[in-house]
């Protein structure tokens, strides 16, 4: 039992983070109306993770109380994961059409990435 709180200590701001991009995702995708890859997904939520994880308690509460810094982490953890080359063409299609994408404007922090060419 000792072994599964680990450093997570329950449902902490970790697993809420974690929790909240992976709602994220869920959203971006369905709404988009594309199958989420589930591996990447889980290799996001992963990386995700493993970076707040990293962080001091102080910076990690910043993260949690700051909605430009979390985006910022959920951003992040969508590129290094590889999530972003799933589905690249059909998405920067949907993102540079200029059409409505029914999708609140803080999904703009995923969406630029394939509105920009690089």
């Amino acid at each position: 039992m000792g072994e599964q709180k680990g450093s997570q200590r329950g449902t902490g701001p970790v697993e809420t983070l974690r929790d909240e991009f992976r709602g994220h995702l869920d959203i971006f995708y369905s709404r988009l109306k594309l199958a989420a890859p589930y591996d990447s997904v889980e290799k996001a939520l992963g990386t995700l993770t493993a970076t707040l994880k990293a962080l001091p308690p102080e910076e990690l509460q910043r993260v949690a109380m700051d909605q430009a810094q979390r985006w910022a982490h959920f951003r992040q953890a969508f590129v290094e994961s590889g999530l972003i080359q799933k589905h690249r063409g059909i998405i920067a299609g949907l993102a540079r059409s200029g059409a409505p994408l029914d999708l609140p404007p803080e999904f703009n922090h995923l969406l630029d990435l394939y509105r920009t060419k690089s």
